[in-house]
């Protein structure tokens, strides 16, 4: 892990790959709560995370530099389609159905059929990576190596809110309709985001998802 300030408030980490990300992820939120570290945002993202509002960023990379965070390990889950907090604590389980029109495609791809994809995919335990792209879309990582799936060559200008979708080493929820290039296989009426709520968006940093046939 690399630390380069990046701005006059603000420090930015760089990770090797999203398992340390999420490591430090957590420690960085841990020692705020305790009151060890002083912090407005502790932003994670692909490989980095950022920390910004830091009243001293020379004496914070210091003592960052000093700490070890605990490998990155799945939370214990909770039960029902609750929502976990701004920790990302818990685990959030989507109703899904898995009839996005892409399913077929991503069978092929995996050298399998569409019922081994469902299984797949309903046995995996996801994990909130980072947010981004549009407000409330998270970044699911857990997918296994060799399971990467192509973006589309050519987006789509309408997705549906809801859709369940797959990219790269990644799977996501539509918060929203948008435009996206994204590998759609189900979908899914759990509202993900809501500006009156607090936090607006339902998938944080660090929560765990499953996705359950609905």
């Amino acid at each position: 892990m690399r630390i380069r300030p990046a701005g006059e408030h603000a420090l930015l980490l760089d990770c090797a790959g999203p398992d340390q990300v999420e490591a430090w992820r957590a420690e960085l939120w841990r020692r705020r709560e305790r009151g060890e570290l002083t912090a407005v945002e502790i932003v994670p993202g692909a490989e980095t995370v950022l920390l910004d509002g830091v009243p001293d960023p020379a004496r914070t990379a210091t003592l960052v530099a000093r700490w070890t965070p605990h490998p990155a390990s799945p939370a214990e889950p909770t039960a029902g389609a609750g929502g976990a907090g701004a920790g990302g604590v818990g685990e959030v389980r989507v109703p899904t159905e898995f009839d996005g029109p892409d399913l077929a495609a991503v069978a092929e791809h995996w050298g399998t059929d569409v019922p081994e994809v469902v299984r797949r995919l309903t046995d995996l335990r996801f994990r909130v990576a980072f947010c981004g792209f549009a407000p409330g879309f998270a970044y699911l990582t857990g997918l296994p190596e060799g399971w990467a799936v192509p973006r589309l060559s050519s987006p789509r200008t309408r997705v549906p809110a809801g859709s369940v979708a797959l990219a790269g080493r990644y799977a996501g929820i539509y918060p929203t309709e948008s435009p996206g290039g994204w590998r759609l296989v189900g979908r899914t009426s759990l509202p993900l985001f809501d500006v009156h709520a607090d936090p607006p968006a339902r998938l944080t940093p660090g929560t765990r998802v499953r996705l359950v046939p609905a």
